[in-house]
Parts: structure tokens; C-alpha cells; sequence
């Protein structure tokens, strides 16, 4: 999405012709193979392990750290892996974000027109808002079921909820609340 943004702030007349359809399901393509690739691993992992704790999973879906904390077997290296993925995708990905939102905001900063500059830069905030609701709780629930050994179960359940259901619960009203029409409905509902 912020290649997407870059190119629209960039260059607009040729956004068609730069991201055409092709090109984007080839950067589809290369989203869901990644994803395969990093999942695909784990299940692999917790199928060779030996389980002999009660079977009660602390969230209401199945998480990996949840499975590995009732083997009997020595986890390590699937809690390092598991880590290791989950701080290297996300940090990749926040690291070309970072680099995407740099280019954009050399990009917004050369617009010679204050207005079009300041639209831009609304924009960007929005799609800053929602990676930062998407990557918080994940990169939060993560650390917690490893390190926080001494951390209360609610805490992991309530983060483990949040991870799930704020991100595509946030991300409409992250971007709604930019446009003036959908601000003044919301407004109008809540001031009644």
C-alpha cells in the first residue's frame, strides 16, 4: 500500500501504466508465497513434538505459541523460529514501509502548493495509522508469549483478542474519518 501511495503522490498520470494489473498480481503472488513460505514451517514443527499437558488453548483460535507451551518436548528451536520469523517479517516489512513513507515525504515536501501538500500528508497519516493498528498488537502478543512468563493469562488473551479483531475493526474507521461527508455522520450519531 505504500508503494501504492508512492506512486499516486509521485506520479499520477502514469499510475496506470506503472502499476498495471499484471504487475500487481505479481506483487499479490509474491505476498501469498512469502506467507506460505513462513507459515509453512510451523505446523511441521509442532507435528514432531511430543504433548502431555491438558490440551486448553488460551485463545479462542489456535496460536502457535499456545501449542508449543503444552509440549513436554524441548521447543527451542520452534520459539526461536517462531521469533525469529515474526520480528524479520514484521521488521522487514516496517522497514520498507519506513523507506516507502521517506521517499513520500520527499516526494509531498517538493509539491510547491501548500494545500496539495498538506492533502497528501493526510493521506499518509491515515495509512500510518493503520499499520501501526495491524503491526502493535501482533508484535505485542508475540513478545508476551514468549518473555512474559510471569505475565497474567488475561493479559495474553485480552492482547491476543485485540491482535484479531482491532486491525479490520480500526482499519474503516481509520480511513472514514478523512472524509468530511462520513466525519459529520459519525458526529451527528454520536453528539444526539
Amino acid at each position: 500500500m505504500a508503494f501504492d501511495r508512492f506512486i499516486a503522490i509521485r506520479d499520477p498520470l502514469r499510475y496506470v501504466s506503472i502499476l498495471t494489473l499484471p504487475r500487481i498480481g505479481k506483487m499479490g503472488l509474491v505476498c501469498v508465497l512469502r506467507g506460505m513460505a513462513v507459515m509453512l514451517p510451523l505446523p511441521i514443527f509442532l507435528q514432531q513434538f511430543q504433548y502431555c499437558r491438558p490440551n486448553v488453548l488460551s485463545h479462542c483460535y489456535c496460536i502457535n505459541q499456545d501449542v508449543m507451551k503444552i509440549a513436554c518436548s524441548d521447543i527451542r528451536v520452534n520459539s526461536i523460529y517462531g521469533l525469529s520469523v515474526a520480528l524479520l517479517t514484521e521488521g522487514l516489512d516496517s522497514l520498507l514501509i519506513f523507506l516507502s513513507y521517506v521517499m513520500i515525504l520527499t516526494t509531498v515536501l517538493s509539491i510547491t502548493s501548500h494545500a496539495e501538500c498538506l492533502r497528501a500528508l493526510n493521506t499518509c497519516i491515515s495509512h500510518l495509522c493503520a499499520v501501526l493498528l495491524f503491526y502493535t498488537p501482533m508484535i505485542g502478543l508475540s513478545v508476551i508469549h514468549r518473555f512474559g512468563e510471569g505475565s497474567s493469562p488475561l493479559l495474553q488473551v485480552l492482547l491476543g483478542y485485540i491482535s484479531l479483531l482491532v486491525p479490520p475493526l480500526m482499519n474503516p474507521i481509520v480511513y472514514s474519518v478523512k472524509s468530511k461527508h462520513l466525519r459529520a455522520r459519525i458526529i451527528r450519531v454520536f453528539v444526539k
